[in-house]
């Protein structure tokens, strides 16, 4: 059992970080098992949610989602799946949008230049 406060805190948060990850892990299998027993594109998409949920929750590396992923989708083939509208939308990566383009720039009005002003005036000297 750890003494140093800093060590009790680390325990507490890798306890609550470990259940955090289970649930994931064991979301992402059900995910899996539902699909390899019964294909359907529904199954596939709802696997490949959850595979990102994983990745993106730091349970799952990038590669070994796209991975996953790719033997679902080679699964799906061999099964006779054939994607819906819907799941070819969430497979898909969100295109960035281009920010409005700024209006044309004024043409710059040549200024007249600033008048001078007259030198001020000195007081009068006394006699």
């Amino acid at each position: 059992m750890p003494i140093i406060k800093s060590a009790k805190k680390r325990v507490k948060v890798a306890r609550k970080a470990t259940v955090r990850n289970v649930k994931t892990k064991r979301s992402l299998k059900t995910a899996l098992k539902e699909f390899i027993a019964k294909p359907s594109s529904k199954a596939q998409s709802a696997a490949q949610s959850n595979i990102d949920k994983a990745v993106k929750k730091g349970v799952m590396s990038k590669q070994k989602a796209a991975r996953k992923k790719s033997q679902l989708a080679a699964s799906a083939k061999k099964a006779g799946v054939k994607p819906t509208a819907g799941a070819k939308k969430a497979a898909a990566k969100p295109v960035a949008k281009k920010p409005a383009a700024k209006p044309a720039a004024k043409k710059a009005v040549a200024k007249k230049p600033a008048a001078k002003k007259a030198p001020a005036k000195k007081p009068a000297a006394k006699k």
